[in-house]
C-alpha cells in the first residue's frame, strides 16, 4: 500500500480557515467525520489533544502531524491541510504552521496501512517537498505531487551499500507513543545526517506494528555509541558499556547532527545496564525528585482506578437498590445488601474495590523498579488494606490497643508509602546484592521476589502504625464534617479540579476525593468526593455558558465546541475545557475556579455525599440530594461562564 492509498482526496481542505491550533484541530476533525473516516468526535479529539499533550506535533518547518489511533476511526486516513497565512500551532521551531496532516488510523490498523502512515513521514523529510504542496491547488494536484516525487525516488534508487569500515558507526532507537509519524521521522533524520557527516547510522524504530530493523548484537558491538530518541521506555540492557544518549524523539527530529557528533566527540556518558535502567523522557533534562514523585504516583493511580470507578459504582448501585426496594427500619445496619441484587452487587463491588491499594501500591513500586518491584508493592498495598502491623496499636474504634501483628487499615496512605517503600527497596536489592554468574538467571526470578517481599512486608509491619493513625485521624476527621469545615475543605477541592483541569493539582484534589471513599461507603458516601465532581464538572459547563452568551466573543468553531463541551462537562471530563483555558489562561483559569470552588463549597456546606468515583451525570442518583446538587453545578457553571465570558475580549 502506498501513501497514495491512504491519502484521502475527498478531506482535503486546501484553504483551511482556522487561526489557531485548537480552530485548526476541530475543522480537521470535522471534515474527516463529514465523511464518514470517523465515527465520534469527542472520542477522536480527545486521542489528538492527549497525543498533543505529551509533546507537540508541530514538526517545524510549517508542518504538523496531529495522529491519534483510536476506535472512533473507520478506516486508515490521512487529511491533507493548507493554511494560506499560517497559524501558531506550537511548533517545536516556534514558527507558524501551514502544512498540515492528520493521521487516522483505527484501533486495528494492520501492518499494511501502518506502513504506508510511517512512509508520509519519510516524504516530508526530503528536500524541496513541503514547498511542492504549498503550490498545489487541487486534491489532484497533491495527490500528483506524491506520485512524482514516488517516480523519481524509484528512477534514483540504488541498493544500500554495506556498512563500511572506514566510517564510524552509530546505532539509534526512535519510538514515540503512538508509533504513526515521529518515530519514522526521526529515523530518516538521523540516517540523512548521517550521511551528510560521514557516519553509518543503523535506526531500529519502535512503532506502532512492533519493532523494525531490530539491531543485531554484532551491530551494538561494534558501534561507537547509541542514540535513543523515543518518548516512551525501549529496551537497553543489550547497550551495557556503550555510550549512550537518551533524548526525546522531536530531538532526534530536529537535532540530529548535535546528537550524533556528541558520540562521535566521546561526551555521552557510559551506560551500565545493572546500575540503571534508562528510561524515556519528555525533557532534556534529569526529572527532579517532585517531578519523579508526580510521575511514579500517576503510575499507580492510573491502574487503581478502574478498580476504584468499577467496584466504587457497583457497590454504590447496592445501596441504590435497597433504597429503592426498601429496607425495615430493624434492618438498616444492613442497608446494601439486605436484598439478594443488593447483596450480590454489594460482594461484586468489594472484590473489585479490594483490589484498589494493592494494585496501587504495585504499580507505583512497578513505575520505580519495573517489574521486579511489582510483586513487593502488591504485597506493600494489601497490607495497609489489611491493616497487619507488629506492635500495640492504640488505633482502633474506642482508643483500645490491639494485639501484635494485628491492627487497623492504613489505607490509601500507607499504600502510597508502601508502594515507594517497596520500589527503591527493590532497587537497592538489584544494586547491591551481588551473586555468582551462574546465578544471574535466576536472580530476577527467584531472589528478587523473595527478598523483595520478605524486606518489603517486614518494614510494612512497622509503617503500618504511624499510618493506620494517620488514616484513622483523617477519617474521623472527613466523618465529623460540617458547617464551616466542610464548605473550606469543598472550596479547596472543588477550587483545585480547575487550577490544571488534569494536571497535577486536579489530580491531587481527584486522588484525595477517592481515597476517601472506601471509609465512607458505610456512612452513605463522601462530601470530599462529591465536592470534587462538581468542581470537576464546572469548567466545561462553563465554556457552553460563555459562548452561549457571549457569542460576539468566540468564533464559530469555539463556539461549536461549546456544545461539545455540555456532554464533557456533564460526563465529568474536565479536560473538555483545556483549550479555551490554554488560548486565554488569565481569564479563563481564575472564572473556572471561581464557579468551581463555589460548586464544592455549596456541597460541603449541605452535606451532600456521593457513593461513585467517576460519571458525573450518569450517576447523580447515587448522590444523597441528587436535584439540589445538580443546581450547585449548574449554579458554579453559570458563575465561572459569566466571568469567562464577560472578562473575555471581544474578536
Amino acid at each position: 500500500m502506498k501513501i497514495q492509498d491512504v491519502l484521502n482526496k475527498n478531506v482535503m481542505l486546501l484553504d483551511l480557515q482556522a487561526t489557531t491550533k485548537e480552530a485548526a484541530i476541530d475543522e480537521m476533525i470535522n471534515s474527516l467525520v463529514a465523511n464518514g473516516v470517523v465515527t465520534d468526535f469527542d472520542t477522536f479529539k480527545a486521542g489528538i489533544m492527549n497525543r498533543e499533550a505529551q509533546t507537540s506535533t508541530g514538526l517545524g518547518d510549517g508542518i504538523a502531524m496531529p495522529h491519534a489511533k483510536n476506535a472512533a476511526v473507520k478506516e486508515a486516513t490521512v487529511l491533507f491541510a493548507k493554511s494560506a497565512n499560517g497559524l501558531d500551532y506550537a511548533s517545536l521551531d516556534g514558527q507558524p504552521t501551514d502544512l498540515f496532516f492528520m493521521i487516522a488510523a483505527p484501533e486495528g490498523a494492520n501492518d499494511t496501512h501502518l506502513a504506508a502512515l510511517a512512509e508520509l513521514s519519510k516524504y516530508l523529510m526530503k528536500p524541496g517537498f513541503a514547498d511542492k504542496l504549498r503550490v498545489a491547488n487541487s486534491a489532484a494536484e497533491v495527490i500528483a505531487t506524491f506520485d512524482a516525487e514516488e517516480a523519481a525516488s524509484a528512477a534514483t534508487e540504488v541498493a544500500p551499500a554495506a556498512v563500511s569500515d572506514d566510517q564510524p558507526l552509530i546505532v539509534a532507537v526512535t519510538a514515540c507513543t503512538t508509533g504513526i509519524a515521529h518515530t519514522f521521522m526521526a529515523e530518516e533524520a538521523l540516517i540523512k545526517a548521517g550521511k551528510e557527516m560521514g557516519v553509518n547510522v543503523r535506526v531500529e524504530t519502535n512503532g506502532a506494528s512492533g519493532v523494525g530493523n531490530r539491531l543485531t548484537a554484532d551491530e551494538i558491538a561494534k558501534a561507537a555509541g547509541v542514540i535513543i530518541a523515543a518518548d516512551k521506555a525501549v529496551e537497553t540492557d543489550r547497550f551495557d558499556g556503550k555510550q549512550l544518549i537518551s533524548k526525546p524523539v522531536a530531538t532526534g527530529i530536529r537535532q540530529p547532527e548535535e546528537l550524533i557528533q556528541t558520540i562521535l566527540d566521546g561526551r555521552a556518558e557510559t551506560f551500565t545496564a545493572k546500575n540503571a535502567s534508562v528510561q524515556a523522557s519528555t525533557s532534556d533534562e534529569k526529572s527532579s525528585a517532585g517531578q519523579a514523585f508526580y510521575k511514579h504516583l500517576m503510575s499507580g493511580v492510573s491502574q487503581m482506578l478502574p478498580f476504584v470507578i468499577g467496584g466504587g459504582i457497583m457497590i454504590a448501585l447496592a445501596f441504590l437498590f435497597d433504597n429503592i426496594m426498601g429496607v425495615p427500619k430493624d434492618s438498616l445496619g444492613n442497608l446494601g445488601s439486605y436484598h439478594e441484587i443488593s447483596s450480590i452487587f454489594m460482594k461484586i463491588g468489594q472484590a473489585a474495590f479490594g483490589f484498589m491499594l494493592p494494585v496501587f501500591a504495585g504499580y507505583v513500586a512497578y513505575s520505580i523498579a519495573e517489574k521486579p518491584g511489582l510483586v513487593s508493592g502488591f504485597v506493600a498495598g494489601a497490607i495497609a488494606s489489611s491493616g497487619l502491623a507488629y506492635g500495640k496499636v492504640a488505633y482502633a474504634a474506642g482508643g483500645e490497643a490491639t494485639s501484635a501483628l494485628a491492627g487497623v487499615p492504613s489505607g490509601f496512605l500507607g499504600a502510597l508509602v508502601g508502594g515507594f517503600v517497596a520500589g527503591y527497596v527493590v532497587l537497592a536489592i538489584k544494586k547491591y546484592v551481588k551473586v555468582p554468574r551462574s546465578l544471574e538467571g535466576a536472580k530476577s526470578i527467584l531472589f528478587l521476589p523473595l527478598l523483595g517481599v520478605m524486606a518489603t512486608g517486614l518494614l510494612m509491619l512497622f509503617i503500618n502504625i504511624p499510618m493506620a493513625a494517620i488514616n484513622t485521624a483523617l477519617n474521623n476527621f472527613l466523618t465529623s464534617l460540617s458547617g464551616s469545615s466542610a464548605v473550606l475543605l469543598g472550596l479547596l477541592v472543588g477550587g483545585m479540579m480547575a487550577v490544571d483541569m488534569g494536571g497535577p493539582v486536579n489530580k491531587a484534589a481527584y486522588v484525595f476525593g477517592t481515597g476517601t471513599l472506601a471509609a465512607t461507603v458505610a456512612d452513605g458516601g463522601s462530601v470530599v468526593m462529591a465536592a470534587v465532581m462538581a468542581g470537576g464538572m464546572v469548567p466545561p459547563l462553563a465554556v457552553f455558558v460563555a459562548t452561549l452568551l457571549f457569542k460576539n466573543k468566540f468564533t464559530q468553531e469555539e463556539r461549536d465546541s461549546g456544545l461539545t463541551n455540555i456532554i464533557m462537562g456533564l460526563s465529568f471530563i474536565t479536560e473538555g475545557a483545556i483549550p479555551f483555558a490554554a488560548a486565554d489562561p488569565a481569564r479563563a483559569i481564575p472564572s473556572f475556579v471561581a464557579g468551581s470552588a463555589l460548586a464544592g463549597a455549596l456541597v460541603g456546606l449541605s452535606g451532600i455525599k456521593l457513593l461513585a468515583p467517576h460519571g458525573g451525570l450518569f450517576v447523580i442518583a447515587l448522590t444523597s440530594n441528587p436535584l439540589l446538587y445538580i443546581l450547585f453545578i449548574l449554579i458554579g457553571a453559570v458563575v465561572s461562564g459569566v466571568l469567562f465570558g464577560a472578562l473575555r475580549k471581544a474578536k
